[in-house]
């Protein structure tokens, strides 16, 4: 073969390989190759134990009404949200009427809510012992049938009440973004509001509604505290169960590829309510759809029902709260404040930091890896990133703990005694890398939001003036996406510092965090101990819930007043 020929092979090889891999430095892409695999990592293990263990492990003899109790749970909460969050979205976006603007952002409350403590609220409300039970029976008589709020249903409408924010506010979103020359073409061809809210606006709203409820069955998927005060037994309180209870870790593992299945098929049904049709808008000038000045009787039932649902779900919960704080400071003669409780809070509030800044600067890596023409193979381990929030947290716990024990067994076949020595999974470290895991898509979505304002031609022009992937990424990139990054870590901090499956399945001897500290002592029904503890979760998180809310109205009122 002539040397030509070689050259020109060489030349079509190095084509091939460009397309496959681009043109990125290979060290940034590596590093997100890297963040992809400790992503999967832990997935990848339960699925390969889960499904090699399938003759060895004994399955609950109940695990039929666990998959029928969960499927339950997810239409409903499902619902429930939909119903709710995007009823008030309508509501605030189509009606003027008293406290509206006020209550357009006030309806997020409740997204700083956690959804089992509301549920301890719930019950010390409504539960047999509860004033409202106590109070009807003085009225009926103290044989009066009264239905068991500690059911299925009572979940789902704890759930429902913490969760529509989600749907909420991206509804509302989805209806003050969408063309004004849309709506008004419906409204000049004769169709009402009504017909045009079926008709166009719904259609066209319908893939933020389906992204809305993936994220809410998701969270409803993770959840086991809050159902496990009503007495409902999911396929993810299973999991919990028999891992903590009968330490049968290869039932475990098969209940929770269980999990992941319901994941996938939340993930397939948010894809499958998108549907095939593609909807498109074209900007124009118009007032598109303003709100309509309620009159009389009606704007105050409207006024009513957006004050009912933040009642229910924020006001007055946080009220029976701070009454219960300042009862039990009142009637104790100990001190005001736990000692515990600093202890308590310096854990997760110092892993939340840590779980936030690792996070956001992978999510940076990541976006200034792909800037730098890392190809399709650094675009898909960037998705693959995203992958650890649709994972359940008792999930991905078990995940952890058998990966790093297939690392141990490696490290010792090597010549390693010992392994890692439970470096990982006897500390805190295993909690750390399973909320990298689990919170990464946050973290990427938001600085990968910023990422996309920045114009490709800039990168190409500090490149192409000499500048170093590290000086581009200190220089240009970070100082451009800052907010965004900002934003990465008010999220990742707020859902560290309210995660309970990971810590109960993960902590060490002598490690606790507030969350933690709230759902034992709600789960010993100690209302008035576990009130202080749940304010302090509750402060911390309305801080990142509004200015979350602030930055989505910003980027609302910009859109309107372009379109206008």
């Amino acid at each position: 073969m002539s040397e030509s020929a070689v050259l020109v092979d060489a030349a079509v090889a190095g084509q091939r390989r460009s397309r496959l891999t681009g043109n990125g430095r290979p060290l940034w892409s590596a590093a997100v190759l890297l963040a992809a695999a400790l992503v999967a990592m832990p997935v990848i293990a339960v699925v390969v134990d889960g499904l090699g263990s399938l003759n060895s492990g004994s399955i609950p003899q109940d695990i039929g009404s666990m998959v029928l109790v969960t499927v339950l749970l997810l239409v409903g909460v499902g619902a429930g949200t939909l119903l709710i969050g995007g009823g008030l979205a309508w509501l605030v976006t189509a009606y003027d009427f008293p406290l509206r603007k006020t209550l357009s952002w006030a309806l997020v409350l409740p997204l700083a809510m956690p959804a089992y403590i509301l549920g301890f609220v719930f019950l010390s409300t409504f539960d047999v012992g509860g004033p409202v039970q106590a109070g009807l029976r003085a009225v009926l008589g103290p044989g009066a049938w009264l239905p068991d709020v500690r059911t299925l249903a009572g979940a789902v409408v704890v759930l429902s009440l913490t969760l529509y924010p989600y749907v909420y506010l991206l509804a509302r979103s989805a209806l003050v973004e969408q063309s004004a020359t849309t709506y008004d073409a419906a409204r000049t061809l004769g169709a009402g509001r009504a017909r045009t809210l079926w008709r166009v606006v719904l259609p066209l709203a319908r893939p933020s509604l389906a992204a809305a409820l993936a994220l809410v069955m998701m969270e409803t998927l993770t959840d086991f505290a809050t159902v496990q005060y009503f007495n409902v037994q999911t396929v993810s309180v299973g999991v919990y169960l028999v891992w903590k209870g009968t330490f049968d870790f290869n039932a475990a593992t098969q209940l929770s590829v269980l999990v992941l299945l319901f994941a996938v098929a939340v993930l397939g049904g948010e894809r499958l309510l998108r549907g095939r049709s593609r909807f498109h808008q074209k900007p124009g000038r118009g007032e598109g759809l303003q709100p309509r000045k309620l009159t009389g009787w009606t704007r105050w039932v409207a006024s009513l029902a957006c004050l009912g649902v933040l009642g229910l779900g924020f006001i007055l919960p946080v009220v029976q709260l701070i009454g219960w704080a300042a009862g039990e400071a009142l009637a104790s003669s100990e001190p005001l404040v736990d000692p515990r409780f600093a202890e308590y809070l310096v854990n997760s509030v110092t892993v939340a930091l840590l779980v936030a800044v690792v996070c956001a600067g992978l999510a940076l890596v990541t976006g200034h890896a792909q800037r730098l023409g890392g190809g399709p193979v650094v675009a898909t381990a960037a998705q693959v990133t995203t992958f650890g929030y649709a994972v359940p947290g008792a999930v991905i716990g078990i995940g952890v703990l058998i990966a790093f024990a297939r690392v141990d067994g490696w490290l010792e076949s090597a010549g390693v005694p010992g392994g890692t020595g439970l470096l990982v999974t006897g500390s805190v470290a295993g909690i750390l890398v399973a909320y990298v895991v689990r919170f990464l898509a946050p973290a990427y979505q938001a600085v990968d939001a910023s990422f996309a304002k920045i114009s490709p031609a800039l990168t190409s022009s500090a490149l192409s003036l000499g500048a170093t992937p590290r000086r581009l990424l200190a220089r240009v990139h970070l100082p451009l996406a800052r907010r965004g990054v900002a934003v990465a870590l008010a999220l990742v901090a707020i859902d560290a510092v309210k995660e309970l499956p990971i810590v109960l399945l993960l902590r060490p001897f002598g490690f606790t965090t507030v969350s933690v500290w709230v759902y034992e002592l709600a789960r010993e029904n100690f209302w008035e101990k576990a009130a202080l503890p749940a304010l302090g979760i509750i402060a911390v998180a309305v801080i990142p819930v509004y200015f979350l809310f602030r930055r989505s109205a910003g980027l609302q009122a910009g859109a309107v007043t372009h379109a206008r």
